[in-house]
């Protein structure tokens, strides 16, 4: 079997103890990432409106949500992101709905002033893209 970072929640660079960000969530997320996620961290995900320093973000995002609104959500998680945290957008995988392009994240990474790095599958559903900030963290 293909191991993935639902699987393996250390892939998304999370560490026992970190608190992790969860933005977006809606009904139709994979709840075996979220507790992969919990039961490595220790620690429940918290909101949006959580209003510290986190450790850690993963955004879920579907195609036909707004680009601009995707690039906007990524500069408001990534300010409360402490230290170069590991940020994520997680998509639908292609063919299944809300599924988007790849593309589409990373123009709107770079519209947020970050790189996005090599898709991986975290789930049989979803896909996601680990960003990181141009240049040194700011």
């Amino acid at each position: 079997m293909n191991e993935t970072a639902s699987q393996n929640a250390e892939e998304f660079g999370f560490h026992s103890g970190d608190t992790i960000q969860e933005w977006l969530w809606d009904d139709d997320v994979d709840d075996s990432i979220r507790t992969k996620i919990e039961a490595l961290t220790g620690q429940e995900l918290v909101d949006e409106d959580y209003d510290s320093a986190v450790d850690g973000v993963i955004i879920w995002w579907r195609d036909g949500d707004d680009e601009d609104a995707l690039a906007d959500t990524i500069v408001d998680a990534s300010s409360v992101l402490g230290n170069d945290g590991p940020l994520w957008v997680l998509t639908p995988k292609p063919g299944r709905p809300g599924a988007a392009s790849a593309n589409v994240v990373l123009s709107a990474a770079k519209t947020a002033g970050m790189n996005g790095l090599t898709p991986l599958t975290v789930a049989p559903d979803w896909n996601g893209v680990r960003l990181r900030a141009f240049g040194k963290g700011r």
